[in-house]
């Protein structure tokens, strides 16, 4: 693509919101309205424009996205110029500044960076070995989520420690050494050469801040800057862009306050709602057509959304076909409900000879995957689970990493404490634990703290000292080789000389024979990184481990996954899109979750979320909710989520009310019968169009003997029956018709007072 023929492909608000070049600007971008197209073709346009690409920083929040990003603008300005850009995710772009400038504050520049394992692997060390805590009180990850929490708020743990309201929330929950342990965990960081993932964005603002020739440095260097889903960004990560755009105030924000997701992760919404009050000469362009979904879904997502009161205003429309209605699932179980809906994926694949990757089934909570995995096995339809457990996780993986992390930074303490005594070389627990003490008592890394005692022994007898002296002479050996040597040529002999694939090797069972597998197929991606790299470019050991540290969920390879059924939370949907989408568990206290719906911000983000399920949705979207769900051993019955009557009634399919869950069994033992064996034909997805909606009748008229009733429908003297308490006659009926109450005499079970609109009881004999 040559010239400016790329701005042709734009809609007149895309091409507005592309040329415009300086000053500040936000681009609020609707679901599937072509905000990528829009940043991608901007940087371009910047580039074509005369800017050298050298000048401008693009930040996204996955590498795939920066690369897909990155590919597409090398397709129109030429590879050179693509290469110049510093574009990548925030994590990314900040270690690369780290890097250069660990000296101003005090690191190496072959820091290692800890990932949410490592972080909580030292904190359990501090929290059970150095101060001696309960666990279970001080449990690692909610140490682990304060201590981040803090630093997304700028706080070190010193400042913490003077923070009155902090230490006062801490000692309510049982925990006032949490302070404490913040210390050490930083110091023990310090010490170690390592940065957690927090501190890639607490550091890059150390350093903003106490060093105005950094400041000054990077502020030239980023005369242009982009970001991608601003809606995410958390306090630090707003606070480093206002000091890198404060020269020159070109900066551009895309994102849409209707996709903010991620409070629990720190994101602030409030940095986009206040985005024109931070730069007041902001342009706005609102990209407001969707190219992604049907007319039915874009009007159901915004009868959805329009409930909101905090947003930015926009309408979101499309010229796409009208496509089906949504249809709505109702299920007696939740075993019911994933055999109803993997039914419907096996019909619509043979019907529509559609792929197995063009649905996707989103769920709450990650727990929700298990009725959902078992219906699929039993119709043989593939699937893959994302946000299960990563490639990198898995043990022999971060076993062999940490020799190749601690090749890098010696005094990578997590890494030391990881293999030191794997493949067992006799060197026990006790006397690793004698050494973290001793080192700390020092304050120096556990690697200086070996050194030490290796001088000095200090009560260590003679075949300890010498495996301890083998085990750092073995390490040394490779020093003069890190960059010499590839990352694939000194990875393979790592790998062989600390013993792990001879160890593995000789496992002949089938797990043993996967973990040495999944160490070779480590070694072909080593080799792949070190092959791919430019020309006359030599990749090292050390980059490869950066690029390993900030892989995203989204960034693993998915060439064995190319035609499964996508299973994820909501969250993990987060710019997805597929043909077919099932959003799975409506239900009160689920989808909203219990945990949210104590503030009105709370519940707006749960919404908020329901909007980004429903918007993955290409031409057909899924309701479904179960009327019985087991959770912690017990069987519950559940309310319709109030989403589901938020959506306009004109946009959805309703099963009819003849379908819905009437049992008619005289104690719980047969809802739970119903549960774990119910038929094929309870769950309906195919009903007449655009029926209302309804949990219960209340018309009012004279109640059907049989039949399941509402709240209006209930008179004293009736004989019906529930669902677990059995055969009863009502004695009153009180309240009015949204809270109306009645007080019914159950046969062996005595009085009980049940609100009506989540009774489900069955008329047997009217008054």
């Amino acid at each position: 693509m040559s010239s400016t023929n790329y701005l042709d492909e734009l809609n007149p608000v895309q091409r507005k919101a592309v040329e415009h070049i300086e000053g500040p600007l936000m681009v609020i971008a609707g679901a599937g309205s072509g905000k990528t197209r829009v940043l991608t073709y901007r940087i371009a346009h910047l580039i074509h424009k005369g800017i050298d690409p050298y000048n401008i920083l693009a930040l996204t929040f996955t590498n795939k996205a920066a690369r897909e990003m990155k590919e597409r603008i090398s397709r129109i300005v030429g590879p050179s110029d693509a290469k110049a850009l510093w574009m990548g995710t925030f994590h990314s772009v900040f270690a690369r500044i780290l890097r250069n400038e660990a000296d101003r504050i005090g690191y190496p520049k072959n820091f290692t960076i800890y990932d949410t394992a490592d972080s909580r692997s030292l904190l359990k060390n501090i929290i059970t070995k150095e101060l001696k805590l309960d666990d279970k009180v001080y449990k690692v990850s909610i140490v682990h989520n304060r201590i981040s929490a803090a630093k997304n708020n700028l706080l070190t743990a010193a400042d913490y420690a003077n923070q009155s309201i902090l230490l006062q929330e801490d000692a309510s929950a049982k925990r006032p050494q949490l302070s404490e342990i913040y210390r050490r965990y930083e110091k023990r960081c310090f010490n170690s050469g390592a940065m957690d993932f927090d501190d890639l964005l607490f550091k890059t603002n150390v350093l903003l801040k106490n060093s105005p020739e950094a400041l000054l440095k990077y502020q030239e260097k980023f005369k242009y800057i982009m970001v991608d889903e601003f809606q995410d960004t958390n306090f630090a990560q707003a606070i480093i862009l206002k000091r890198l755009a404060a020269r020159y105030e070109n900066i551009c924000v895309v994102g849409d306050d209707a996709q903010s997701i991620y409070a629990f992760r720190g994101a602030n919404i409030q940095n986009i709602l206040n985005f024109k009050r931070d730069y007041q000469d902001t342009a706005t362009y609102k990209l407001e057509q969707n190219y992604r979904s049907t007319q039915t879904i874009v009007g159901a997502a915004n009868s959805i959304i329009a409930k909101n009161k905090e947003q930015l205003d926009k309408n979101v429309w499309t010229q796409n076909a009208t496509g089906d209605s949504i249809q709505l699932i109702r299920a007696r179980s939740d075993n019911e409900e994933g055999r109803a809906i993997a039914d419907e994926i096996y019909r619509t694949r043979s019907e529509e000879q559609a792929a197995n990757s063009d649905f996707a089934i989103l769920y709450r909570t990650n727990a929700q995957s298990r009725a959902m995995e078992e219906a699929l096995r039993k119709l043989n339809i593939p699937y893959r689970i994302y946000g299960g457990l990563s490639f990198y996780q898995r043990k022999e993986i971060k076993d062999i990493l940490a020799y190749f992390r601690l090749l890098v930074n010696h005094k990578d303490e997590e890494a030391l404490r990881r293999v030191i005594n794997y493949p067992k070389r006799g060197l026990g627990q006790t006397t690793i634990d004698r050494i973290t003490v001793f080192s700390s008592e020092q304050g120096v890394s556990i690697w200086d703290g070996i050194l030490q005692l290796l001088a000095n022994p200090r009560g260590l007898n003679s075949g300890t000292i010498t495996k301890l002296s083998e085990f750092i002479n073995m390490i040394r050996s490779f020093e003069g080789t890190l960059e010499t040597e590839n990352a694939y040529e000194l990875a393979s002999k790592m790998a062989a000389s600390s013993g792990i694939l001879r160890e593995l090797y000789q496992d002949k069972t089938i797990e043993g024979v996967s973990r040495y597998e999944n160490i070779q197929e480590l070694l072909a991606g080593i080799k792949e990184f070190t092959d791919s790299a430019p020309e006359g470019e030599v990749r090292y050991l050390a980059d490869f481990m950066q690029d390993v540290a900030l892989l995203t969920d989204q960034d693993k390879d998915d060439k064995n996954d190319s035609d499964r059924v996508g299973l994820m939370t909501v969250h993990s949907a987060k710019g997805l899109e597929f043909p077919y989408v099932f959003i799975v568990g409506l239900e009160e206290n689920l989808f909203p979750s219990q945990m949210s719906t104590g503030t009105r911000s709370e519940l707006e983000e749960e919404r908020r979320l329901f909007y980004v399920a429903l918007t993955r949705a290409e031409k057909k979207a899924y309701l479904s909710y179960a009327l019985t769900r087991y959770k912690w051993g017990n069987l519950i019955y559940c309310e319709p989520s109030r989403f589901l009557e938020e959506i306009d009634s004109s946009f959805i399919s309703t099963p009819p009310s003849k379908e819905s869950f009437s049992p008619s069994g005289s104690d719980s033992r047969q809802v739970k019968r119903l549960t774990k064996t119910p038929t094929r034909a309870t769950p309906s997805i195919n009903p007449a169009p655009n029926r209302k909606l309804v949990r219960m009748s209340e018309s009012g008229s004279r109640p059907n003997l049989g039949r399941a009733q509402g709240p209006s429908d209930l008179s004293p003297g009736m004989e019906v029956e529930h669902q677990r308490f059995g055969k009863g006659k009502v004695i009153r009926v009180e309240g009015n018709p949204e809270s109306r109450k009645a007080t019914i005499n159950f046969e062996g079970k005595g009085e009980k007072q049940l609100l009506l609109k989540f009774a489900q009881l069955t008329v047997l004999k009217s008054s």
